[in-house]
């Protein structure tokens, strides 16, 4: 059909991704004529594949590991999150232009949102890690109000240069600060790969006996959905929140804007991505 819209997410590799299952399910649920591929692009193919994507009949489309960085280089204007973040995650075109954003950070929010309301006003937030996973999560933290955040990292410069980056609400730390970090916290990530599927540490990132009772405990890994740090938060009686919807509400933006309407995260959907995930697993994520 001549006007069925095309959209893509990309990467190297992209075999693992749940984004066609995703979005092959809001297309059919919501009757549109449109289709979603992922495709294999070798990082030495990045820029050109980006500069084709309107030849190619492309409405735009999302973009993972490793290619999210070239893809703000190959984007002609960026919207507030991919600038702050200094990462691409979706694409697409306006006035001919082609625009790129990132909605990693909507995604964590809107995670915590439908799972844990009113979780930006419960205290200072320690986020575990310092890599590009972190920098979206700080930029949520930051767009909800938290205003003391504080990255424990293994390597120190790399969350000093986070704190750099984002300013005056964000500390960086040793992990060695962990537990001390904890003891007023009313909320703890992971972004980190430990307790992911297939990685050679399982055991919880933190030792959880200083958070406070009313503390929120999330891990942005996703397989498995109960990673270590979560059954620990569990076992200590905290409020958890697993990292499969941050997935699932970060679809949102780039769905609507490639295929016209706005989809909605439902519990069938949710409960399909699991079926999936039940499958033997990659130990990959998105």
């Amino acid at each position: 059909m001549a006007d069925m819209k095309k959209a893509f997410v990309c990467g190297h590799p992209i075999a693992h991704s749940r984004s066609p299952k995703i979005h092959g399910y809001w297309l059919r649920a919501y009757g549109i004529a449109g289709s979603y591929e992922a495709i294999d692009v070798a990082p030495a193919d990045a820029a050109a594949f980006f500069a084709g994507l309107a030849q190619k009949g492309f409405a735009g489309g999302n973009v993972t590991i490793p290619h999210k960085e070239a893809a703000f280089a190959a984007a002609v204007r960026h919207d507030e999150a991919a600038e702050a973040i200094g990462a691409v995650n979706t694409l697409w075109f306006e006035d001919g232009a082609l625009v790129g954003g990132n909605t990693d950070a909507a995604g964590f929010a809107a995670n915590l949102d439908e799972h844990a309301p009113g979780w930006a006003g419960n205290g200072p937030a320690v986020v575990l890690g310092a890599g590009g996973a972190s920098r979206a999560v700080i930029q949520a933290l930051r767009e909800r109000g938290v205003r003391d955040i504080r990255v424990a990292n293994r390597t120190v410069s790399r969350a000093v240069e986070l704190a750099d980056r984002f300013g005056a609400t964000l500390s960086a730390h040793a992990v060695e600060a962990v537990p001390e970090l904890l003891s007023d916290a009313g909320l703890l990530v992971n972004t980190t790969a430990v307790g992911m599927a297939g990685k050679d540490a399982d055991g919880p990132v933190a030792d959880l006996a200083r958070l406070p009772r009313h503390a929120i405990v999330t891990d942005i890994v996703y397989v498995p959905l109960e990673t270590p740090l979560l059954a620990a938060a569990k076992r200590r009686g905290l409020k958890t929140v697993d990292g499969l919807g941050m997935l699932l509400h970060q679809a949102v933006p780039g769905f609507e804007r490639w295929f016209g309407r706005r989809p909605e995260v439902t519990d069938q959907l949710r409960a399909m991505i699991v079926a999936d995930m039940e499958k033997p697993a990659t130990g990959k994520t998105q």
